[in-house]
């Protein structure tokens, strides 16, 4: 079982854009792209000018996806295959590639230091994988890897990592192509959302999605932390406190590797509870807390075209047509 998709991590405007535009070779932006949710499967489609041509949204019953790295996602087949055959037929898709933007829990994600690290893909893939066995519960020759180096704090090297199980991937894959599409681009939605992220100065960026939570720090065009974790309670169980022992970790690795504090932090996934969260989060980091898209569309980071992407929370599509200029 081979996957046909380019295993991508995502392209960001700004310093990281370029940086992780060299990292990829030619990647294709097709003009579709699908996001899939625990919640929802979304598509959207752009224009040759790269305007947003229209978008479909399809809601999914509650447990027809199950996102892991490990397990089966795809537990309500025939919904999620329904869902997805909607919203492409809504688009007039047919025959043509798409992007697919995944649950952050199906890719891992590693930021490690090299004293030396090799230049040749050849070399460097097979010691990612030595390097990471302990770190994902699946054997190599079932993974899937893609890799860039940044600039590290000190000598040597930083490389960002991203792994996913074939299998998982092929689920995913397999709902395209049951309507006649050709997943050329896998990415995560966490990462693709980083486009919308303004990250000269330090900057942490957290995003619920169902019950998982991904936290990410970008600063002066590095990836310094990410880390996806399982929240201990969804919708209105989850509490300020529970938000911030989870996000805590990055946060106190960040200021302890790089002897300064976060900048301002963007949210994303809280809809309308964020005014709950934003009073402590303040007082823990001493900085700005706001809405990822809010502040996304004030500082004219999300064109006029895309407010309505932005309404239904859609930051992964919103990301990823960033990405494709």
């Amino acid at each position: 079982m081979n996957s046909t998709a380019t295993f991508r991590q995502g392209v960001y405007q700004s310093e990281f854009v370029r940086k992780v535009a060299r990292w990829l070779d030619a990647m294709p932006h097709p003009p579709l792209a699908i996001e899939v949710s625990p919640e929802r499967v979304a598509a959207a489609r752009w224009s040759r000018t790269g305007s947003l041509d229209g978008f479909a949204v399809e809601v999914l019953p509650v447990g027809a996806i199950v996102p892991s790295a490990v397990e089966t996602n795809i537990v309500n087949i025939a919904a999620v295959r329904s869902a997805v055959a909607s919203a492409i037929d809504r688009l007039r898709g047919r025959d043509e590639d798409v992007a697919m933007i995944l649950p952050d829990p199906v890719i891992r994600v590693f930021v490690q230091h090299f004293e030396d690290f090799p230049r040749s893909p050849q070399e460097a893939i097979p010691m990612l994988r030595w390097k990471l066995k302990k770190s994902v519960p699946f054997e190599a020759d079932e993974t899937l890897i893609s890799y860039m180096r940044q600039s590290p704090r000190e000598d040597g090297v930083d490389v960002v990592t991203a792994l996913a199980r074939l299998r998982i991937i092929r689920e995913y894959e397999s709902l395209a192509e049951g309507v006649g599409l050709r997943p050329g681009v896998v990415l995560s939605s966490s990462l693709a959302a980083v486009s919308l992220l303004d990250e000269e100065k330090p900057t942490l960026f957290a995003r619920v999605s169902g019950s998982a939570l991904t936290t990410v720090i970008v600063r002066n065009g590095v990836l310094c932390g990410y880390r996806c974790t399982e929240l201990p309670a969804r919708g209105t169980e989850l509490t300020p406190q529970m938000l911030l022992e989870e996000i805590f970790p990055v946060a106190a690795y960040y200021q302890d590797t790089w002897q300064e504090g976060i900048h301002s932090v963007r949210v994303a996934g809280m809809g309308s509870r964020l005014p709950e969260f934003v009073p402590p989060l303040e007082e823990e980091f001493h900085c700005q807390v706001t809405s990822l898209l809010h502040s996304a569309v004030a500082e004219g980071r999300i064109k006029d075209d895309a407010r309505s992407l932005a309404d239904r929370e859609l930051e992964g599509l919103i990301g990823w047509m960033l990405q494709r200029g």
